[in-house]
């Protein structure tokens, strides 16, 4: 893959992801994308690079932070291939922690990507899966209207996945999909339903579903150690495109 076509992909790819999670602000800065959600996740209130032309400097940070402190909240940047070499190089000369480090996955939608019947799939959040989906999360109870506010927000084509045992929700995952490709995200199981092979059977169904809606390849967001997770999406056919971290003051 040449670097012109890898940064293409990249930035198409970052901008299907801000618009799947939405922030419930989003500004541009001198070329920096400033997602901003009341503190509900670093990936909705954070600093990104997208354009080509994006700098770097001192007085760029500074104005740049600006409207995070203005809210009270800690200006966190997401720095992706991206971002100039140098905003990593002074965030950490300026005592920022580099944390989190993640891979942006895709695979293409083969026959391993098979619809569970165990798994359904609703075009909106049923009451019981925001509050099953909070807890395991989990997502502190002063940010779970913001949570429940992004999600309605999201204006692609939206499938709550979700399985049931014994009457209880226990396994979740969100997709969203965009022309060719379905994003997805936060795939979860409760504790007690773990090691049964449902955080593959959520995966599949997503994939599967977002074939169903003209997708033809998925992506996923992966903390680089996770390591339950990665063997399961190597078996589906995922590769790392790319991958990025975040620094925090």
């Amino acid at each position: 893959m040449s670097p012109t076509l890898n940064q293409n992909l990249i930035r198409t790819l970052e901008r299907r992801s801000f618009r799947a999670w939405p922030a419930l602000e989003t500004h541009t800065c001198l070329g920096w994308v400033q997602r901003l959600s009341g503190g509900y996740t670093k990936r909705a209130n954070s600093i990104s690079a997208l354009e080509a032309e994006t700098r770097f400097t001192h007085k760029v940070k500074d104005d740049v932070e600006a409207a995070y402190i203005e809210r009270g909240l800690p200006p966190i940047w997401r720095l992706t291939p991206l971002a100039p070499p140098e905003a990593d190089q002074v965030l950490a000369a300026r005592g920022y922690r580099r944390i989190d480090e993640s891979h942006v996955q895709r695979a293409p939608l083969d026959d391993r990507f098979a619809a569970d019947p165990e798994v359904t799939i609703a075009p909106a959040p049923s009451p019981q899966w925001l509050a099953g989906f909070a807890e395991l999360s989990p997502v502190a109870p002063a940010h779970r209207e913001t949570m429940a506010r992004m999600l309605s927000r999201i204006a692609a084509p939206v499938g709550f996945a979700q399985v049931e045992q014994a009457g209880r929700l226990v396994g979740f995952a969100l997709g969203v999909a965009e022309d060719d490709h379905v994003g997805l995200f936060d795939v979860l199981v409760a504790p007690a339903a773990r090691r049964q092979g449902l955080a593959r059977r959520l995966t599949q169904s997503i994939g599967a579903w977002g074939r169903g809606h003209g997708a033809r390849f998925a992506y996923l967001q992966v903390v680089a150690t996770n390591a339950a997770a990665l063997p399961l999406y190597a078996t589906l056919g995922f590769e790392t495109v790319y991958s990025y971290a975040y620094r925090v003051p």
